[in-house]
């Protein structure tokens, strides 16, 4: 939140030169974005993790436990090296006041080092620019899309977000962008020349042939525009999946030709196998069968509508039930302007500092004549909606990171 938003990286710069500067001495891709980071950084580590790579993955903000942040392989680092970390240089942190995200990033940088890795996935945190990750060089900088999220941060339009957003490409590094947005082109086309950056955007590189959804799985038939075909598979299943995919592809392409050794194959195992390789978690998880319970961490415009698209594409919106909690900083009335009218919602407090009131969802929600009712907690509106759902209905869990944490 707003506390821990920093304007420059002095914070980071100082943690790591007290640290012999980590993030100088291991390879790295950076991914940034609005939507779709997340999923992407995953997909990556998990396809270097097939070709043979020790990969260390850096990834915000965690569902249930801190260590979700930092992984080598897959695994969390262990407890007792957060400890030994903040009991070694607990009088530095005194001083240098870094915030918690800071003080997690150098942490990060710190065992990727100590582990040895090939290659770290670095997620930015917010933005790009000052983001606290933004002190590497890495092999490739991703970009995933632009949308409106974060805006008292990173400005109040689709250009300005994307100028955070690209203040992660670097001299003479190649740039993947997931998506062309007519909106914001100028400005990646822009930074990759002052940057003498290759700039390809991958939805223009691929071309999706054939598409199939399933609950759990995603089934991709993909064309290269010089006629390469590439049939795919994921575990990551939600609607919004398929950009992501194509994304990581073009960004696996583009590092290939900087010699490392990823094939074809790796990337298709890598790719079927990227919740059992990361552990990755809240990508339209499947909870439950009978009814269908699903949970996703999607919480804004660009990450709300394709589910809800999805969902509806399912179900008649009477049968569809939403456990819905929010945080403060967000707009109730843009997100509720997509929801169906007819669904059974289930309002929640995520239990975290910056959870939104349910009292405030309630207010909007009468507004609109939605049909809902209050709940003390994440666990007791679920296990309403358990109660209220018949078989074939479908619980959508989400709003907010936050709320899936509780029940993942």
């Amino acid at each position: 939140g707003a506390p821990a938003f920093k304007k420059d990286l002095t914070n980071t710069l100082a943690l790591c030169e007290l640290l012999d500067n980590p993030h100088n001495k291991f390879k790295s891709i950076h991914v940034a974005g609005t939507n779709g980071k997340g999923s992407v950084s995953h997909m990556l580590a998990s396809v270097f993790q097939e070709a043979g790579y020790k990969v260390g993955l850096y990834t915000s903000p965690h569902l249930t436990d801190f260590r979700e942040r930092i992984k080598i392989n897959g695994q969390m680092i262990t407890e007792r090296s957060v400890i030994d970390f903040v009991t070694d240089h607990k009088t530095d942190f005194e001083r240098i006041k870094p915030s918690f995200f800071e003080m997690t990033v150098a942490l990060a940088f710190d065992q990727f080092v100590k582990n040895q890795v090939d290659i770290a996935i670095i997620e930015t945190g917010l933005g790009g620019r000052l983001d606290s990750t933004n002190v590497i060089t890495p092999e490739l900088s991703v970009i995933t899309n632009i949308g409106y999220d974060h805006q008292q941060f990173l400005g109040d339009t689709l250009p300005e977000i994307a100028g955070e957003k690209a203040g992660i490409i670097k001299p003479n590094i190649p740039v993947v962008i997931g998506e062309f947005q007519q909106e914001v082109v100028d400005v990646f086309e822009n930074k990759a020349r002052q940057t003498n950056s290759r700039l390809r955007f991958a939805n223009r590189e691929w071309e999706t042939r054939k598409q199939v959804l399933e609950d759990d799985k995603l089934l991709l038939h993909l064309r290269h525009y010089d006629e390469m075909e590439l049939e795919v598979e994921s575990q990551l299943s939600g609607p919004h999946q398929a950009k992501n995919l194509i994304t990581a592809l073009e960004a696996v392409r583009t590092i290939s030709d900087a010699g490392w050794n990823l094939t074809r194959e790796h990337f298709k195992s890598g790719i079927r196998s990227v919740v059992t390789n990361t552990g990755l978690k809240g990508r339209w998880q499947v909870l439950g069968r009978n009814p269908l319970i699903i949970a996703d961490t999607g919480h804004n415009r660009e990450g709300l509508e394709p589910n809800i698209k999805r969902l509806l594409s399912n179900r008649k919106p009477e049968q569809l039930h939403f456990v819905w909690g929010m945080v403060n900083d967000k707009d109730v009335s843009k997100t509720f302007e997509m929801l169906p009218k007819a669904s059974a919602y289930y309002f929640c407090k995520p239990d975290v500092p910056r959870g939104m009131e349910v009292s405030a969802l309630v207010v909007k929600a009468q507004e609109l004549s939605l049909n809902f009712s209050p709940f003390p907690s994440v666990n007791s509106a679920l296990e309403a909606a358990k109660q209220s759902a018949k078989t074939n209905d479908i619980i959508y869990v989400g709003g907010s990171t936050f709320v899936v944490a509780e029940v993942v």
